[in-house]
């Protein structure tokens, strides 16, 4: 079964204040983050279940290399996958349970 994957607004703003947050720390490597989030996205889209289920039917995925959880959720009966937020793992969890919520 194929999905579609389709994106919160705000993970456009999550993503980009970390490649802007990265670049800083070191040239290429908000390239390097962007990429890892991409790929991840590709790996949930090809196989969404592969994730356990962390809260309210949210699955968050690990992005290789880097402290952050794709967040998303499938919505099997219109065969979409909809990422809620891109975080770190050390960010107030508060922020990405609001988010559940739309």
């Amino acid at each position: 079964m194929s999905f579609k994957l389709i994106y919160a607004v705000e993970v456009f703003d999550d993503i980009q204040e970390n490649i802007d947050w990265y670049n800083k720390k070191q040239s290429g490597l908000g390239s390097r983050f962007f990429k890892a989030v991409k790929d991840q996205t590709i790996r949930i889209r090809k196989n969404p279940y592969s994730v356990a289920i962390r809260y309210d039917e949210v699955r968050c995925a690990k992005v290789k290399g880097f402290p952050y959880l794709v967040h998303y959720k499938i919505f099997q009966d219109i065969n979409t996958i909809k990422v809620i937020a891109v975080f770190s793992t050390h960010r107030n969890p508060i922020i990405w349970e609001e988010r559940t919520n739309k």
